[in-house]
């Protein structure tokens, strides 16, 4: 590892397991320190303990859409580890599979409470409280499927699309001092994603330039390289890593 992020505290929200954790990881084992969120406290632990236990990352359980969770992990990271100069909105939802025409109008609000004005919560809270001040780097995670229909992932789709417009505001409005991404993610093997995929990898990953699904740490690479100094000029950019598969009209 090159130690890119030695001295550096980062927040990544979703992040108890799959893309959420992978990332966190990278992140450690580059030299950053991490507060980890998600909403239940046990699977927190159990990453907290994988990443090597508190001397590397903390964990503060919440609802990623909850503004008072989302000051509580701010202001504890800013104490344990003395700032807070990476974001990383990981978290989402998708409660309303399906086609619009049944879409349920309540859990469509959740889902563009959490996968939307959660992650510009979030970063009006991480400015406020450090970036306005010291700089940082924010990463949003989109999805593959806000740039086409996905059968059964419209709303899902459209809440993404919209976190990628959200991206690039926030970069056109936060630099010089702060930068603002966003991965955009094919099908990755997670559990979130399993009902796309289950029984039938190698059917799915047939089609693809690459000929395999993605794992959690193909993105927790990507989001590492956008955080870094390596990537100091890029800002409000839509990297998408899905293996090559909307280069064929999949996704």
């Amino acid at each position: 590892m090159t130690h890119l992020f030695d001295g550096k505290t980062a927040i990544v929200t979703g992040a108890s397991r799959g893309i959420g954790f992978a990332i966190a990881r990278r992140l450690v084992s580059e030299g950053a320190r991490v507060c980890l969120t998600a909403r239940n406290q046990t699977t927190l632990d159990e990453a907290v303990t994988a990443l090597g236990g508190p001397a590397n990352a903390i964990a503060v359980a919440g609802r990623a859409d909850d503004a008072a969770h989302q000051a509580a992990a701010v202001q504890r990271a800013i104490e344990q580890f003395g700032g807070l100069d990476l974001l990383v909105n990981n978290a989402g939802i998708n409660p309303a599979y399906g086609p619009l025409l049944d879409l349920d109008l309540g859990a469509a609000r959740k889902a563009f409470d959490v996968n939307c004005l959660a992650a510009i919560s979030w970063v009006q809270q991480a400015h406020r409280a450090w970036m306005g001040e010291h700089g940082g780097a924010i990463v949003n995670v989109s999805s593959l499927s806000a740039t086409q229909p996905a059968p059964g992932m419209g709303f899902y789709g459209a809440t993404k699309a919209m976190l990628n417009r959200i991206t690039q505001q926030l970069a056109t409005e936060l630099g010089p001092g702060v930068r603002v991404n966003a991965v955009v993610p094919g099908l990755v093997k997670t559990r979130f994603a399993e009902v796309l995929y289950a029984g039938k990898e190698d059917q799915i990953a047939e089609p693809y330039p690459l000929k395999r699904l993605g794992v959690p740490e193909d993105i927790g690479d990507a989001v590492a390289f956008l955080l870094s100094g390596e990537a100091a000029w890029l800002t409000g950019q839509l990297i998408v890593v899905d293996g090559g598969i909307s280069l064929v009209g999949g996704g």
